[in-house]
């Protein structure tokens, strides 16, 4: 029984962003017999790291003679890949189950071979020559390197005739030394986890008189009682996280608007950290609506509230719909959790508004809109969501925390 070693990583730049993957394969000695790397144009960090896995395992297909009983051990150092592939967790988003199904039709060739693949996740610092490849391919280049014959064929014969296309002419024959390979790492060791913390701003003289304030309106600062609120959230979340934060593993942001910042700011100054800014946190743009209530907007319309309300794609006259809303949310939480992942975080609090937290809650909870409206965000309380490794949304999360607000028991709401 022989042993084949697949390992392949992917990488966005941006995520979603500048994307390519890599991916390679070892013999039963260890030794590198293939190596695949590609630029994929914009993709997400996921869409790469799946397409480097259907290189590995086309690229297998290529250059393995195998028979029944041998082992395919399949290491990545993305826990949301191998743990969907082995079936233990489910694939949500379309662009992966595509990807998915690809491999997976790779996985019934062997499995008529007689070959049954193992999911194997490695740190990622065991798997760098994949994050190479995967480098090589994100700065625009493509490999496709096979390095040692198929059984039954010499090194001259395949090198004259090119294999099934001339890419694939062999370059080299002479063993490389394995100094990457490392013991196989127990399918349940975790990827980073960490803690997000979702924080609403407190109120402001709008959020006091049920004004509608988005994007690109007056941006008001906090009234009285919400910079109160501000230093209350401060105060506990600087107890909850003071042995991480004296550690350097938290980290605040917060959206551009004056709000959220003063509302951040104040939860920095307690971590004894530097917020960051990230505009795609914003609130709702409402357009024409900003600065009127819900009262008079329907006074300009029968029926637009409940538009607004219940239909993701309805669009504010001079602003944002839903779903615009949620893509620039999402795409600034994938930046996040990679961001945690890669500084090993142990928290971090993202101070923002009602609809920003609420796109979030609904992508990593699937509760439909207009459902998650229902899901209670009072100004100055915060959501706490246990996450395991860089993507909260096609990964693993969860909710420990919904609208925590007893440090302000004996503030107003508004």
């Amino acid at each position: 029984m022989s042993t084949w070693i697949i390992e392949a990583d992917g990488g966005s730049r941006g995520n979603p962003g500048v994307a390519g993957y890599g991916a390679l394969v070892r013999d039963p000695e260890g030794s590198l017999v293939a190596e695949r790397a590609a630029p994929l144009g914009r993709a997400s960090n996921n869409v790469a790291e799946y397409r480097g896995l259907v290189a590995g395992l086309e690229a297998l297909r290529d250059v393995a003679p195998l028979e029944a009983g041998d082992r395919v051990v399949v290491r990545m150092d993305s826990k949301l890949v191998i743990e969907q592939m082995a079936g233990r967790w489910k694939i949500k988003h379309p662009d992966m189950q595509e990807l998915a199904r690809q491999a997976q039709a790779i996985v019934r060739e062997l499995r008529e071979l007689g070959v049954e693949p193992e999911w194997t996740w490695i740190p990622r610092a065991s798997n760098g020559e994949a994050d190479r490849l995967s480098n090589v391919g994100m700065d625009g280049e493509t490999v496709r390197r096979d390095l040692a014959p198929r059984q039954g064929t010499s090194p001259e014969q395949d090198a004259a005739t090119g294999g099934e296309d001339a890419s694939d002419a062999v370059v080299g024959v002479t063993e490389v030394e394995d100094t990457t390979h490392t013991p196989e790492v127990p399918v349940d060791t975790p990827e980073h986890r960490w803690q997000l913390v979702l924080l609403r701003h407190g109120v402001t003289r709008f959020t006091e008189t049920y004004r509608i304030d988005g994007r690109g309106g007056t941006n008001p600062p906090l009234s009285e009682l919400g910079l109160a609120q501000a230093d209350r959230a401060a105060r506990e979340l600087g107890e909850r996280l003071a042995e991480p934060a004296a550690a350097g593993r938290v980290a605040v942001v917060t959206s551009s608007l004056q709000r959220a910042q003063q509302t951040g700011g104040a939860v920095a100054r307690a971590l004894g950290v530097e917020p960051r800014t990230e505009a795609a946190f914003d609130e709702q743009a409402f357009g024409d609506w900003d600065g009127l209530t819900w009262q008079e907007v329907d006074a300009r319309g029968q029926g637009l509230a409940r538009s607004f309300a219940r239909e993701r794609d309805f669009v504010i006259p001079g602003g944002e719909s839903h779903d615009e809303v949620a893509q620039r949310v999402l795409e600034a939480l994938r930046a996040v959790g990679h961001r945690a992942a890669q500084e090993e975080l142990h928290t971090v609090v993202v101070a923002a508004h009602r609809i920003a937290i609420m796109t979030v809650l609904e992508a990593v909870l699937g509760v439909d809109y207009p459902r998650s409206w229902t899901l209670g965000q009072d100004p100055a309380a915060f959501h706490t969501l246990e996450v395991v490794g860089s993507d909260p949304v096609e990964g693993f999360a969860e909710l420990s925390g919904l609208n925590v607000r007893h440090h302000l028991h004996d503030l107003p709401t508004r």
